[in-house]
């Protein structure tokens, strides 16, 4: 259950040759994307369990599981700016009900990233993932 931003992403990487070309396609989608405000970089937006500094700030319109979900993001790593961007393709738009059913560990293999980023970055994925589940339930059991 893949957005269309993130299937897009998938045929891209099908489409790359090497984990380089993947790596520097990550990279780009983190430099299209907005910065924060250093104003919403707070330690309430803080996702700890990450090398990096990293802020997910919820953008929850409605109420209830049927609430739309939407997120910014920021780090200052170049690569995890860019992981952001992947989850923001896969999350973004969704219900808080979809969210919670999204498979993030299959969708994200799908891109070959688990064997290519360090366990560090697989543990700070690992940490955004669970950080927007836990928006989408808080939300969803409003």
């Amino acid at each position: 259950m893949a957005s269309p931003a993130f299937e897009e992403i998938a045929e891209t990487f099908e489409f790359l040759e090497d984990w380089e070309e993947r790596y520097r396609h990550v990279i780009d989608l983190g430099k299209a994307m907005d910065p924060l405000e250093d104003a919403v970089k707070v330690p309430a937006t803080k996702v700890d369990g990450c090398a990096s500094q990293v802020w997910i700030l919820p953008q929850i319109e409605g109420e209830g599981r049927a609430a739309v979900f939407r997120f910014r993001g920021d780090s200052d790593a170049m690569i995890v700016r860019g992981l952001i961007a992947v989850l923001h393709a896969l999350y973004d738009g969704l219900s808080v009900d979809e969210v919670l059913k999204v498979d993030a560990g299959g969708e994200l293999a799908r891109l070959g990233l688990n064997d290519h980023l360090s366990s560090q970055r697989s543990n700070g994925l690992r940490a955004m993932v669970e950080r927007i589940r836990l928006l989408a339930a808080e939300k969803a059991s409003s």
